[in-house]
């Protein structure tokens, strides 16, 4: 819940023009509060620059005071749309069931759900990301169709490195990554290529050494993107790890 209309635009606006050098070979995405969707779509449209929704209603429509429909975001140009943000999980008390619904109301959109998973620092403690993980993934592939899943996106945030400044380190993500990917490949062939995502204090200068792993795919990234140079240095260390595989 960050930004302003002038803010925003000097934002979004150093973001698309810095992101052109990506052209089409890293996927960025921007995922804003509601009121600013249609700033986006008219500064971001024509730029290699994607923006989405932190968060779509399970509803379709109806008399739901307050939640926003996958489909009024898609009137927007949207393409993204994050569901099970840590935040939401915790503060909103959203549970695996509610949020595999708002993720089959934006693949009903046509829109593209980021899934976030991750375990809290206790759970942790007590050895139990893997247990926690896997329900929270579970609920979402067994409701799925083959054909849905591929069209996901799954995000991973160890809730204990969101906004403290601390990160997991590269081995103990792909650790993790490469845990969620066997899930989702039991699901089938096609969904273990599903982009799995790690949001846990991306910054500049981790950037490249997490995306260097063999199982993330790029990074759902907070607080660094509200600063542009700070941001476009991560889709930069993104570019950097491709060039190098090829």
């Amino acid at each position: 819940m960050h930004g302003r209309i002038n803010e925003n635009g000097a934002l979004l606006t150093e973001v698309a023009a810095g992101a052109s050098v990506l052209q089409n070979d890293v996927r960025v995405g921007v995922c804003v509060p509601y009121p600013y969707l249609a700033q986006a779509e008219v500064l971001l449209s024509g730029s290699v620059v994607r923006w989405g929704v932190q968060d779509v209603s399970a509803h379709t429509h109806g008399a739901y005071t307050g939640e926003v429909a996958a489909d009024m975001a898609t009137d927007f140009g949207v393409t993204y749309a994050i569901v099970g943000h840590s935040e939401r999980r915790a503060y909103h008390f959203e549970g695996p069931e509610l949020v595999v619904e708002k993720a089959r109301r934006a693949l009903d959109a046509g829109l593209t759900p980021i899934v976030c998973v991750g375990e809290k620092l206790e759970e942790r403690a007590e050895r139990l990301t893997q247990e926690v993980i896997a329900m929270q993934i579970d609920v979402v592939l067994d409701v799925l169709t083959e054909e849905q899943a591929v069209r996901i996106v799954v995000a991973y945030e160890p809730v204990w490195a969101i906004g403290t400044g601390k990160s997991a380190t590269s081995q103990q993500a792909q650790e993790i990554h490469a845990f969620i990917r066997s899930k989702l490949a039991k699901k089938g062939a096609a969904v273990a290529n599903v982009p799995v995502l790690y949001g846990g204090s991306v910054k500049p200068e981790n950037a490249q050494e997490l995306f260097g792993q063999q199982d993330i795919d790029g990074g759902l990234i907070g607080g660094a993107s509200l600063k542009s140079k700070d941001f476009l240095a991560i889709c930069q260390a993104a570019l950097t790890v491709l060039q190098k595989a090829a």
